[in-house]
Order: C-alpha cells, then structure tokens, then sequence
C-alpha cells in the first residue's frame, strides 16, 4: 500500500480485519487529516456499505441520503426511511443479501448524522447489538469514522448505555511529521529544502489536504500568498469553516483559542476564564475537553503541579497563523508574504512557530539525545516568582526524565548558526540556576540547545551540554 506514514494505523485495521469476530472501529482526528483518504484507499474502496453524513442537514435529509446510499450499494427495494432503526435495519438486510465474505460497513462523517433529538445511537446500538454480532458468519466489519473527535470520543468511546464496551479498536490519526510533509512534498512535485518544508510546517502543520494545494511551479513565499493573501486564497476562509465543522455551537471554542493565541506558553483554566468571560462549570471544561481531543490545544502539568494546575496551550498551527496574520483583516496585500519575507514581524512569528514545531517533535528531540527509552514528562517552565532579576524568566520547553535528570531546552530559529554570546550564556546559566532553585535542585539540570541551522563554536559554546538541529527533527 502506498501511503506516506500510517504504518501504526495499517497495522491496527490489517490485524482487525484477519481476526474471525465482529469489529467495531472507530478512526477520528482533526478535520483534513486524511481519515476518509486512509480508509478508502486501505479498503480499495470496496465496501458492502459506504454512506457519508451531511453537514449541517436535518434528520429527514440524513435518513433520505442514507437510503440513496443503500440503494447505490444494491439494496434495491428500499423504502423510505422514517427514523434511525429502520435505516439500520435496511443496512442488516443489504448485509444478509450480499455476497459470502466480510461485510465492511464503512460510514464516514457519522457525527454529522447525529441531529438534535435523533435516535442514531439508539439505531446504531440496535444493529450492533442485536444483529450485527449475533451473525453465526461472525463478519460484519464496521468502521465509523469523524472529524469531530469530541463526539466520537463522548458517544462511542466514553458510551456508558448501550454501546458501553462494544467498540473493539479506535484509530487516532494524528497530523503528518516534518518527516512525513518531506516525503508528501516530493510525492507532490514541491522542489523544497528542509528550511522551507519547515517553515511551511509553521503555517500549515502537517494536515495533508493543506500541503496538496501548494503549486510545484510557485516558491513558498509564492504558495503563501496564493493561499492565504490573495482574495480567494484557499486558506484564507478556512479558519470558519473549521471551528464550525466540528463544534455545533463553536462561538466558545473559539473564544477560548482567541485567548490561548496571546498566550504561547498556554494558560491555567482560571485564566482563561478571566481572559475570555466565559462561565465556570461543566460546559466549559467540556469545551477545554473537545479542543483537545480535536488536536487544537494540549494540556500540560508543570513540574510539581496537579490536576488544577494544568496549562493548556494553543499548538494548532494553522490557528496560530490565522491570529497572526488575518484575523483582525488588515492585511490587503496579494502579495504580503513574498514582501514581507524579512520583516520583523514574520522573524518573531517565525521564532515563536518554530518553538511549536519543536513540541511537536518531542519524540525526534529524544531520539537525538539517545533517551527514547526513558519516559519524561514535557512542560514550558515561567518563574513562579518573577521580579525585577528574573523577570521575563522562562524556558520553552524542560524535559523532566525519569532517570532524574532535566533537560533545559532553549529554542532558537535563524538562518544562519546560531552565536551565543556573552549576554545570552548569562542569560543560560541563569535560568537554569533559577529553574534548580525553584524545582528544588532534586534533578541534574542540562542545557540543550535547538537551533534550526546549528550553533556556532564561539567562545560561549560549553555553555551547551547538547545541541540539537532542523535536520534531527526530519528523523522517522
């Protein structure tokens, strides 16, 4: 099968798909992460059933796609649906008619099919239940598939009724690595070095339905432009669609990215609250809950802290673009990108993007250090007591190994091998003496350095107990 990645996620449905028992999978991540794309090509789209929900459409609309689909797939007297368990029902006798084999039901987008007041999971745990299992065959092959994580995670996963249990595997796509957009740049005709593909990464992430609208005949700064600068650039809507996509009342989620956006290193719960006005409660930490499990902000427990304590950040990057650069709308210029390439705003975006795509690469960043084996836990650190000499006091991104030892990591982008000079190494060596003294000097603090292009050997180097660079993040 040629797909870029997915190895993990072949692997899972290959092994569900020799076992001799009715399975029920679901495959769910961020909307434009390839789930459609994975399934239909891993499966050759040959389905006993295919049916994609509508977004936004009533359950009469639903129901009435839902039986064209049955009729597309060989039902041929199928009548007119009038609720969720008689389209299950119609879905059980395509089944019992058709050829011997596995029966693979795949139905993609199913949280759009779920309309208020609906009975879909009522008429989904009636033909699971009672008779997708209950065939002697043993050969329903069900695999359900959504952008909206949150709803997957809530209705399916987390089922405390009737499908409490049943389902036997889940699938989480999660966004392509440096490594894997390199490769679907090539496969794509993209003639691009390591610098630009991770540049590229900062705006787009690695969500594969963006790198495919990039042009092989326009640079980057060209493709920037085209997609989000010029007046019907691709991307340059994308932002509502996506919110809106995936959340049925997505004002809030939004509001709460709004507030995560200034923030880089993320912000407590109670901050949020102060920030965005929202009401404390259930419905909020529900919200913070599905922009999680939608891959738009994670959650982090500094060194020492609770529960309570957790800080959620703002890492979807495409999001973080958007707030950058359109969402207060005064950018007018087709070509502000190509223009603007070394301006001082696009240098600090670049700095502070670069930080997040090094988070992202957490496990690339071990493997350059030799410490794959050893769990650690990873947080940004900010002094607990900032004052006039330890004001601003931070550290991107600490390490926190299991085998008591801290690595420091300090980000840095430029274009050229970065130099630490005398004020930087004070700077170093002072927040790391900070980070000990406020973490109780229990673990043995090293620094390491990212830099995108190296670090020069100047006088301040041994600062350094490790260095890691751009091309350490490009490993599989």
């Amino acid at each position: 099968m040629d797909l870029i990645g997915r190895k993990e996620e072949i692997k899972t449905l290959e092994w569900d798909l020799e076992k001799n028992e009715p399975q029920f999978v679901a495959v769910y991540g961020r909307r434009r992460v390839g789930k459609t794309y994975l399934i239909r090509e891993m499966f050759h789209d040959q389905f006993t059933f295919f049916h994609t929900g509508l977004r936004g459409a009533s359950a009469k609309a639903q129901l009435a796609a839902f039986r064209t689909s049955l009729i597309q797939c060989g039902h041929e007297n199928c009548p007119v649906l009038q609720n969720w368990c008689t389209a299950f029902f119609e879905l059980y006798k395509l089944i019992k008619g058709s050829p011997l084999g596995r029966k693979v039901i795949f139905i993609d987008e199913l949280p759009w099919m779920d309309t208020p007041k609906s009975d879909l999971i009522t008429g989904l745990e009636g033909f699971w239940n009672g008779r997708a299992t209950s065939r002697r065959e043993k050969d329903v092959f069900l695999i359900v598939c959504g952008s909206a994580s949150s709803w997957i995670v809530k209705k399916l996963l987390h089922n405390c009724e009737g499908l409490y249990g049943r389902l036997t595997d889940r699938v989480w796509l999660r966004p392509f690595t440096l490594a894997e957009c390199e490769r679907y740049a090539q496969r794509l005709g993209l003639v691009m070095t390591r610098q630009e593909i991770c540049e590229a990464y900062m705006a787009l992430g690695g969500i594969p339905y963006y790198w495919s609208l990039m042009r092989p005949d326009l640079s980057l700064a060209q493709n920037m432009d085209a997609l989000f600068f010029a007046e019907r650039g691709k991307l340059r809507e994308e932002f509502g669609h996506l919110y809106a996509s995936l959340f049925k009342n997505a004002e809030q989620h939004v509001k709460i990215v709004e507030a995560l956006a200034k923030r880089k290193s993320g912000m407590t719960r109670e901050e949020i609250i102060a920030a965005t006005g929202l009401k404390n409660g259930g419905n909020f930490k529900t919200w913070l809950e599905e922009l999680v499990q939608c891959d738009f902000i994670r959650k982090y427990l500094p060194s020492g802290k609770r529960n309570r304590g957790a800080i959620f950040q703002l890492i979807d990057n495409y999001t973080l673009f958007y707030y950058s650069f359109l969402s207060d709308g005064h950018i007018h210029d087709e070509h502000f990108w190509s223009n603007s390439l070394t301006s001082p705003k696009i240098a600090t975006w670049k700095g502070l993007a670069f930080e997040r795509v090094c988070l992202q690469h957490v496990r690339q960043i071990k493997m350059a250090l030799g410490i794959s084996g050893i769990v650690t836990q990873e947080y940004a650190w900010r002094s607990a007591h900032p004052d006039e000499d330890t004001r601003g006091a931070q550290i991107d991104l600490v390490l926190d190994r299991a085998d008591k030892t801290v690595n420091l990591c300090e980000i840095k982008y430029s274009d050229t091998p970065y130099e630490i000079d005398k004020e930087e190494d004070m700077l170093l060596r002072n927040r790391k003496a900070l980070f000990a003294k406020e973490t109780g000097g229990r673990k043995n603090c090293r620094t390491t350095l990212i830099a995108a292009n190296g670090v020069k050997r100047s006088k301040y180097w041994g600062t350094i107990q490790s260095e890691i660079t751009l091309d350490d993040l490009f490993k599989e």
